[in-house]
């Protein structure tokens, strides 16, 4: 199987190599766990290979996004003017954010895709005017279109749709999600984790003062289960 190489210090050789080529890994941790310098290695070493990447973002602005990778010593801003990588900021408030998604996801030829986090998508509710025979494949529409329509409890649809296009953009792709502290399951939805084909928690032990990494899930791959130590420095994330 053709690999891709995570970026991660050490992770590549718990995995047989990187992430199986065209997967889609979801990343899973409480705040401060280090999901977003995670993804900013793995389009790091992308960009390092010449690969066409994009990272699109819920939480903040391109901005900020790049000035936070800039001080944790990932500076993206000669690879954007050399079109190897692409900051887009999906507003989840606008009309047609799963259109510009989905567009960008499948027309930008992309070889890494990151998508930053997934859990304000798989939040938003569904609007339909009749929810009969309801399938994977029924539109998603927003309360203007429908404002007398019902919402729809399908967190399953939202997320369903987003892997989808990723799946069908022939990238490999990471998704984090909120993990919150304590919680038993390894996404905030509690259904990410079933449609991904990798799964990577990260998380701390604050009265132990460690931080610690543990693959969950990796498609046609074998690894441990055991938890790894790991370190955040200027370089990033390692496995130590």
């Amino acid at each position: 199987m053709d690999r891709i190489s995570t970026g991660i210090n050490g992770l590549d050789n718990i995995i047989e190599g990187g992430f199986p080529k065209k997967s889609i890994t979801l990343v899973s941790g409480p705040p401060g766990g280090g999901k977003s310098i995670f993804c900013f290695q793995f389009l790091w070493e992308g960009v390092k290979n010449k690969e066409k990447c994009l990272f699109l973002t819920l939480d903040k602005k391109p901005e900020g996004v790049l000035v936070q990778a800039k001080e944790l010593g990932f500076d993206f801003q000669s690879a954007i003017q050399n079109n190897l990588i692409k900051f887009q900021f999906l507003n989840i408030n606008k009309k047609f954010v799963y259109e510009s998604m989905t567009n960008e996801i499948l027309s930008g030829n992309y070889n890494r895709i990151v998508l930053d986090s997934i859990t304000p998508l798989s939040e938003m509710p569904i609007f339909m005017k009749n929810t009969e025979n309801v399938t994977m494949d029924t539109d998603i529409a927003s309360q203007e279109d429908y404002p007398e329509g019902v919402v729809l409890p399908t967190r399953r649809l939202h997320l369903r749709y987003i892997l989808n296009a990723l799946e069908s953009s022939l990238s490999t792709s990471v998704v984090t999600s909120e993990l919150p502290v304590g919680s038993s399951l390894l996404s905030r939805d509690g259904i990410s984790e079933f449609l991904a084909d990798g799964v990577i928690t990260l998380n701390f032990d604050p009265t132990m003062d460690r931080r610690k990494i543990t693959v969950m899930k990796m498609r046609n791959t074998k690894h441990t289960l055991k938890p790894q130590n790991m370190v955040i420095d200027d370089g990033g994330i390692t496995i130590v």
